[in-house]
């Protein structure tokens, strides 16, 4: 059974807020995102880089279910004032990702590598990439095929929603009908590059069930978990991004039936009157990993 990291729900904090800083033990999300970039102010953006230290070094072990959150930075644009000295003090830090906002080009990502490898950046601190621009998403297969080289370090795409709505001009509808075709693009280049695909924040965290209606749809595109921008959205994504019981209970059937003596080597099984590849397997033993690792 392969190794699986959940990212089902994945939470924006500024880096300048202490308050939220101080809770990241108690929250249930799988990954957060100390952001250095959107979320803090251009007068504070030196101040909260200088906290980088500080906040990797009282990083809990676990948080309170027993698992440990995954820790992400999100620097400032390379091009950019800030971005530069954002990105050697989180690789000094050694977080388990530093993603990069504004990326058009696979030579961003390989920039941004090569100064991880100058400075020494174990190869647990992985890239994480913006898909926020045009840009980005005329070059996304090219892009995408970085995760192909674990040299690049390329481990996971975010849709940056709002930027595209900002940049293309489109209209922001509540079913997020214009953006759909993108999304679906992004998800079809992240599983072809062999990474992880991250939705978009919704922006009005008040109302929880259209979010919850939001997740549902984007675990039904593909997506491996939704960016949130408060607390009270976690528990409605993990629970969309989970495989459910039923789900769990078929891989279990697909996995047992392969096993037995009488299967051994067949590429074609018969289960419940229908047809079971093993292809269906891998699929059963991805599942049955997820599952694992979430504890459903």
């Amino acid at each position: 059974m392969e190794t699986y990291r959940p990212r089902r729900s994945v939470l924006y904090i500024p880096a300048s807020n202490d308050k939220a800083l101080a809770k990241i033990a108690q929250l249930a999300c799988d990954a957060v995102i100390i952001d250095l970039e959107d979320a803090v102010a251009p007068a504070d953006k030196i101040a909260a880089r200088e906290k980088l230290a500080g906040i990797f070094a009282g990083h809990p072990v676990a948080n309170h279910i027993g698992r440990r959150c995954e820790m992400i930075v999100r620097i400032n644009a390379l091009a950019g004032e800030w971005g530069a000295d954002d990105l050697l003090a989180a690789a000094s830090c050694e977080p388990d990702g530093i993603l990069l906002p504004k990326v058009d080009t696979p030579r961003d990502l390989l920039e941004a590598g090569d100064v991880l490898d100058d400075n020494f950046a174990p190869d647990s601190v992985k890239l994480w990439a913006m898909i926020e621009t045009p840009k980005a998403l005329l070059n996304i297969g090219a892009i995408a095929e970085l995760g192909r080289d674990p040299a690049s370090r390329l481990a996971c795409f975010v849709a940056g929603t709002n930027d595209l709505v900002k940049e293309t001009g489109v209209m922001a509808t509540s079913d997020r009908r214009y953006l759909v075709p993108w999304l679906m693009q992004m998800v079809l280049a992240a599983r072809a590059g062999g990474i992880d695909m991250l939705d978009g924040v919704s922006n009005d965290f008040r109302d929880l069930e259209a979010f919850a209606g939001e997740c549902t749809e984007s675990a039904a595109m593909g997506f491996d978990g939704k960016s949130l921008i408060h607390p009270a959205q976690i528990e409605a994504a993990n629970r969309a991004f989970a495989p459910s019981t039923k789900a769990v209970a078929e891989a279990r059937q697909v996995k047992d039936a392969f096993a037995l003596a009488e299967n051994a080597g067949k590429s074609v099984i018969v289960l419940n009157g229908k047809m079971v590849e093993r292809l269906h397997l891998a699929q059963a033993e991805k599942l049955l990993a997820k599952a694992a690792a979430i504890g459903a």
